[in-house]
């Protein structure tokens, strides 16, 4: 093989690593992203229902148009709200349950679970 022909295979080979590189870094982002998003609404949902006057299904009802707002429709599908304590504190809790992206958001992915939570006014 010439000097030449060496050249573009190592091109090849070097740019097909890059680009895998930098596909996996984009991959986790998306994955980053989808879990910050998650995490905000159900802590933003946790926080509605925890006002004074207002209900679970309100705080699930806010969890459910922050995720559909920002991410598919379908991330919002398994949003529930709940009661808990933490030694004499009463808190409300909101727990998301949502497909995780493993190839972008529309290929496979696994199931990741968040919970917001905020003190019962």
């Amino acid at each position: 093989m010439t000097d030449e022909g060496s050249a573009v295979v190592d091109f090849l080979l070097v740019s097909l690593l890059l680009t895998v590189l930098v596909l996996g870094v984009v991959q986790l982002a998306l994955a980053l992203h989808v879990r910050t998003m998650l995490t905000d609404a159900a802590a933003e949902g946790a926080r509605y229902a925890a006002l004074h006057g207002s209900d679970l299904a309100a705080g699930e009802e806010r969890a459910a148009e922050l995720i559909a707002m920002t991410l598919p429709a379908s991330y919002a599908q398994d949003v529930a709200a709940g009661y808990d304590t933490y030694g004499q504190v009463s808190l409300v809790t909101v727990t998301v349950s949502a497909p995780l992206p493993v190839l972008g958001l529309l290929g496979p992915g696994g199931t990741i679970v968040v919970t917001g939570r905020a003190v019962d006014e």
